[in-house]
């Protein structure tokens, strides 16, 4: 929790990094499960739509959505997902981290996965609230951008210190 505390002037003067810890070093390339009530195979577009009920879990980090489109690429004979589209209730979730919003890209390749509408990012009982996140599982750096009003709000708690 002291780190957070010790970075808490740069959420309040720059483009409010969010802590992000939580999702640092998530392996993008680790397999994916995914659960849902539908699938629907486009080969010809290396697509697959995934609705009711989605959830998609990758080591530590689960995703779960009303929608899910998969878009993947075909080498050699086997399958490489590129692009994850998610729509609907998006929860990105990982020890000790979690993530809301309406929508969420997940770029495989770039270990980036971009939230919007109404973004909530919470560690604990600390939380940030906008209209845009860019989560960096490589470097575990969030940037949370400002929602309708322009702005991002924060609530953070201050460990209580002995006198």
């Amino acid at each position: 929790m002291r780190p957070l505390l010790s970075i808490l002037p740069l959420f309040v003067l720059l483009a409010v990094p969010a802590s992000g810890q939580g999702f640092l070093k998530h392996d993008s390339k680790a397999p994916l499960d995914i659960l849902s009530q539908r699938q629907e195979l486009l080969d010809r577009e290396s697509r697959v739509i995934f609705s009711g009920a989605v959830r998609i879990t990758q080591g530590s980090l689960t995703m779960t959505a009303d929608r899910v489109t998969v878009i993947y690429d075909r080498q050699g004979g086997s399958t490489d997902v590129k692009r994850i589209d998610a729509s609907g209730g998006v929860s990105v979730v990982s020890p000790g981290e979690s993530a809301r919003g309406e929508f969420a890209i997940y770029d495989l390749p770039r270990g980036l996965i971009t939230v919007v509408g109404a973004v909530d990012l919470n560690k604990g009982e600390n939380r940030v609230s906008g209209g845009r996140m860019v989560i960096d599982l490589n470097s575990g750096r969030s940037v949370v951008e400002g929602g309708g009003d322009g702005r991002v709000s924060g609530h953070f708690t201050v460990s209580k210190r002995d006198q």
